[in-house]
């Protein structure tokens, strides 16, 4: 196995998308829509990425800052990759890229549903929020 990494782009959006919406775990709704995803690139070149072997998405991470704080969203590996260190190797290309912009902590959102997320998050020494509630509104 000879896992890749590059920079994700707009050129990806067919195969990443099919990924996502094959993932248990992985929510997809309009802010995933090609347009918004092109947007979200554009302004976080540095943070989102994938993982192929030989011509095949195998891996995605979408991760980005508001200038204070990163967000990790949509960190998938398929299947038979799992346990082989490629979903660590994208988080660690985005925590170097939140690194370069100064950013010094990074949050991520997890369905309380996906468990094998939250318990990889753990593993990983991510701090398991219990004291925040997470708001939304469509507009």
């Amino acid at each position: 196995m000879n896992i890749k990494y590059r920079k994700m782009k707009l050129g990806d959006y067919q195969y990443i998308i099919k990924l996502w919406k094959n993932t248990a775990g992985i929510g997809i709704s309009s802010s995933d829509d090609k347009d918004k995803i092109n947007f979200f690139l554009k302004k976080n070149n540095k943070t989102c990425f994938v993982a192929i072997d030989k011509e095949d998405i195998i891996g995605t991470i979408l991760c980005g800052n508001d200038g204070r704080r990163g967000y990790i969203y949509h960190l998938v590996v398929k299947e038979p990759y799992h346990n082989k260190g490629i979903a660590s190797k994208l988080v660690d290309y985005c925590v170097e890229g939140l690194k370069k912009d100064k950013i010094d902590k990074c949050h991520l959102f997890v369905y309380k549903t996906n468990i094998k997320a939250i318990e990889y998050y753990i593993r990983k020494n991510w701090k398991k929020r219990d004291e925040l509630v997470i708001f939304s509104k469509d507009l």
